[in-house]
């Protein structure tokens, strides 16, 4: 399979530039991109491919990967036997299950729509409320669900462990391992999943600078989503999501997202942004799958969303959208998505070397901004004894968030103008993300003093 796109590093900055300089100005999309007047490359390189997956991601190994996709089709994983992950995640349905809501071990329907699994190494939370951290983490779940699989992990590894075929299967996986166990039910699982990635579409082709790989309609739609309709406020990057948690405005069904997650009453109503990618094939849409089609979906966003305190603040006020405005957004969405239903890839993707961050010296600041779903300076040092200070410049509200052994830290909710002071118990580094906006983080290093590094300790 081949990502061979990479981003010129102007992105989003330069789609701004190129709208504020009018291929808009005329007030109609689909009479503001004839030929010639498309969007320069380097705008849409805000939504190119990356050539591998992200940098420390596992490496893929065919062995573990075809062992995650045997335990992926494993009834032995459930209570009774009867269900598999692909129960619910089917391939032929680009995994997921074509239902609103999934019927549970009790007969009612489960409390949220079966999302599919593409693209998920790229994803800093899993399940709609960001409960779960990594892929594997996200394997154990719906086993253990009582209402889902309802099944237990040790029990499904003695099950396993009672079959020869599976623990030689276990055994190319995972040389060295003297048995099968918990540990590498997951990571397989895991890195069967990790292994998703979407095929290349006409949409990506375009961005590469085909212009005949969309017509007329579905320019207009990608003028519409990245202008007026402002869909890329939350559906931004070449996934088409900004992995974080927005209230935008379904009917309160009693399912308080992220917030029951996090306890955090800001966070209410909160889900997880889905990506756009493949989503011609995995109707129905929302947490809730409320919404049947993509002419219900903005048929929401342009008139149908509920008014709350916790409404994401990148939500439109007030969106108006003619009839051929909406059916070029739909066109434009269609082409996010293969023209075939959409399959594993035959080959496994390499994982990228490093990511542009890690290459960012950090700098000395005490003080950090929360702006534009993002830390700066994103990569701090500070001395052993001094504070941070992190200050909400945003609309949007925040959290600051630390899970270590030596510091547990979550601030309440941070609207703008609020800020928080972390004091640091010794040197070393620690991470920091937003609950709300998982992809914002914070790598700050907390150095030793000088002295000590110079002269080493007093006998």
């Amino acid at each position: 399979m081949n990502l061979s796109v990479t981003a010129s590093g102007l992105g989003l900055a330069a789609l701004a530039a190129w709208l504020l300089a009018g291929a808009l100005a005329a007030g109609d999309a689909g009479q503001s991109l004839d030929a010639g007047n498309a969007p320069p490359a380097d705008a849409r390189a805000a939504f190119a491919r990356p050539e591998g997956l992200p940098a420390g991601a596992a490496p893929l190994s065919p062995a573990v990967v075809d062992l995650g996709r045997l335990l992926f089709n494993d009834t032995r994983l459930s209570g009774d036997g009867t269900l598999a992950c692909a129960s619910c995640h089917q391939a032929q349905l680009a995994f997921t299950d074509g239902q609103a809501l999934h019927a549970g071990r009790n007969g009612k329907p489960l409390a949220r729509h079966t999302p599919h699994l593409w693209n998920l190494a790229w994803s800093e939370t899993l399940f709609w409320d960001g409960r779960a951290k990594s892929l594997e983490a996200q394997a154990r779940g719906p086993v253990e669900n009582p209402q889902e699989m309802a099944g237990s992990m040790a029990t499904a590894v003695l099950r396993l462990k009672a079959d020869p075929a599976m623990v030689a299967s276990f055994a190319r996986a995972f040389p060295g391992r003297t048995a099968v166990d918990e540990i590498s039910v997951t990571e397989a699982i895991g890195a069967f999943e990790r292994g998703l990635v979407s095929p290349i579409t006409r949409f990506d082709r375009w961005v590469t600078g085909d212009e005949t790989a969309l017509d007329r309609d579905e320019k207009a739609g990608f003028a519409l989503f990245t202008g007026k309709a402002q869909c890329t406020a939350c559906h931004s990057s070449w996934r088409f999501t900004d992995e974080a948690f927005h209230d935008i405005g379904l009917p309160d069904t009693g399912d308080l997202g992220r917030g029951a997650q996090l306890q955090l009453p800001a966070a209410n109503h909160g889900f997880k942004t889905p990506s756009l990618r493949e989503l011609a094939w995995t109707a129905p849409y929302m947490h809730d799958g409320s919404l049947p089609t993509l002419e219900a979906v903005i048929e929401h966003y342009a008139g149908g969303v509920a008014r709350r305190p916790t409404l994401s603040k990148d939500m439109p006020p007030v969106l108006a959208l003619t009839a051929e405005e909406r059916q070029q957004l739909v066109a434009f969405l269609g082409a996010l998505s293969s023209e075939e239903p959409p399959r594993p890839p035959q080959t496994l993707p390499k994982v990228e070397l490093s990511s542009p961050d890690a290459q960012t010296a950090p700098v000395a600041a005490t003080t950090i901004s929360q702006k534009d779903k993002r830390f700066t300076p994103g990569r701090v040092k500070i001395a052993a004894g001094q504070s941070l200070t992190i200050v909400n410049d945003d609309k949007r509200t925040h959290n600051v968030r630390i899970d270590d052994p030596r510091l547990t830290f979550t601030s309440n909710a941070q609207e703008a103008g609020d800020s928080v002071v972390i004091a640091f118990p010794e040197p070393g580094r620690f991470g920091i993300i937003c609950s709300i906006h998982p992809a914002m983080k914070l790598d700050v290093t907390v150095e030793r003093q000088q002295s000590l590094l110079q002269h080493g300790p007093k006998p």
